[in-house]
């Protein structure tokens, strides 16, 4: 089973798209190396599936719900189903990954394997994500048995992967088991609303957003508004509004080089040409032109 191109197609809740597999054997390898570039990291979003990633060069950020974890070379994290999450290399990172089903390892969700071991697991408020340092040898062994018995389509790897798989999320259980509390399914608070806020942002940074634009989304007060979405994010709702319209205005340059660039910044949210320079120079560490210029060798 050859890897799945990377790459994030998600819905106006920001929640994944892409099917990782397919109905018969639903889990899929990735391999993606990320700088700590503005335009280099994987966005805010959430799938029904557990995430493992092992970091084959460099650190990575890793963000999940309001935690951040630095998971170094080596070393591997899992993300619980249904957790917000986004990364970057810090500075740099190669990384391999497993995106897969539950029921790859409960069969059903009605087995032993559901009702003991994995909806505990996906249940269990102090598990957004890990990185298991404590087991690092046995789980690192467990990914690469797995992942390159599914890149290199390996005899029966369904049989390899699911077996190595289920030994991490046994793994996993262990660890956490003094915090599993049998608490039924949901997600936070702050999540929910952030993902509410996200779909709001990427659906309307061409328009003229306030602040109380976005608390309306999500109807609470403009300083509530403010806290749980920096708690997860780090940062402020117009900050990452000023950054997703960086973003997108740089990808307009690129695709569309004869394109005016103070049309650009107009239909990007800018509504002035002269500031939407000075600050993407401050992200990109050069102007627009440059950009448009040298982005394919260069920056």
């Amino acid at each position: 089973m050859a890897l799945q191109k990377c790459g994030l197609n998600r819905n106006s809740k920001n929640k994944e798209l892409q099917p990782h597999g397919s109905l018969e054997f639903p889990c899929a390898g990735y391999e993606s190396a990320h700088t700590n570039s503005i335009d280099d990291f994987i966005p805010w979003h959430w799938h029904e599936e557990f995430e493992i990633i092992h970091i084959v060069e460099g650190s990575m950020k890793l963000q999940v719900s309001s935690e951040t974890f630095l998971v170094q070379a080596g070393e591997t994290a899992i993300i619980n189903a249904n957790a917000l999450h986004c990364a970057s290399g810090e500075p740099y990172c190669k990384l391999q990954s497993l995106v897969f089903s539950p029921l790859l390892i409960t069969g059903n969700v009605n087995s032993a394997f559901a009702s003991r071991y994995i909806m505990p697991l996906i249940s269990c408020t102090q598990f957004s994500g890990i990185v298991l340092k404590n087991h690092k040898a046995t789980v690192s062994s467990c990914f690469s048995i797995a992942f390159e018995s599914l890149k290199n389509d390996s005899f029966a790897y369904e049989f390899t992967v699911r077996e190595q798989l289920s030994h991490i999320m046994l793994t996993l259980y262990s660890e956490l088991k003094p915090e599993l509390n049998g608490s039924p399914v949901h997600q936070d608070i702050n999540s929910v609303r952030v993902a509410a806020i996200l779909s709001f942002i990427e659906q309307h940074y061409s328009e003229n957003i306030t602040l109380s634009n976005i608390a309306e989304t999500v109807n609470i007060s403009e300083r509530e508004t403010l806290r749980c979405f920096k708690k997860i994010t780090g940062e402020s709702p117009i900050q990452y509004l000023l950054k997703y319209r960086l973003i997108q205005s740089a990808s307009v340059l690129t695709e569309y080089p004869d394109k005016n660039i103070s049309v650009i910044a107009e239909e990007c949210g800018f509504d002035s040409p002269a500031y939407y320079s000075k600050k993407f120079k401050e992200f990109y560490l050069c102007t627009p032109r440059e950009y448009r210029q040298f982005r394919p060798s260069t920056f």
